[in-house]
């Protein structure tokens, strides 16, 4: 499971740093698309294969499936590390996420999330204050954090 918050710069080429203790679980081969919220989704290749079966069971006939799926798929790219622990984010992926230096990646369960820093505080300082609510809606009693 990836969990934890880490900074770090994206270069002018496109690489950024991952850290260390997720590229074992990402795996030499993995995957980086759009996420939602313009950050970005990193998924190891098996977990990445769970994704696009659910994805193709979506019924196509169905609008927001179809629009869905192609948002989700257009975007997504095979992503391999360097020998400095590096990945190369397509110029696409940057401009969707709003990157321009300073990056923040977390890990959110089954993925990884790139984040730019601004887009990151954000989200972060919308839904600091509204946590206790949205455990609310999420959690029944029987549930404790």
């Amino acid at each position: 499971m990836f969990m934890g918050e880490y900074h770090h710069n994206i270069d002018d080429k496109g690489r950024l740093i991952i850290p260390s203790k997720f590229r074992d679980d990402l795996g030499g081969e993995f995957v980086v698309t759009r996420g939602i919220e313009n950050c970005l989704f990193a998924y190891s290749k098996k977990d990445w294969q769970k994704i696009v079966e659910k994805l193709e069971s979506l019924p196509f006939t169905k609008k927001d499936a179809r629009s869905f799926v192609r948002f989700f798929l257009s975007g997504a790219t095979y992503a391999e590390f360097d020998k400095q622990g590096r990945i190369n984010i397509t110029s696409p992926l940057i401009s969707y996420a709003n990157i321009a230096k300073e990056c923040v990646v977390i890990g959110a369960g089954n993925r990884l999330e790139i984040w730019s820093l601004n887009n990151w505080n954000e989200f972060f300082n919308s839904a600091k204050d509204n946590m206790s609510d949205i455990a609310e809606n999420l959690f029944d009693e029987s549930v404790t954090l």
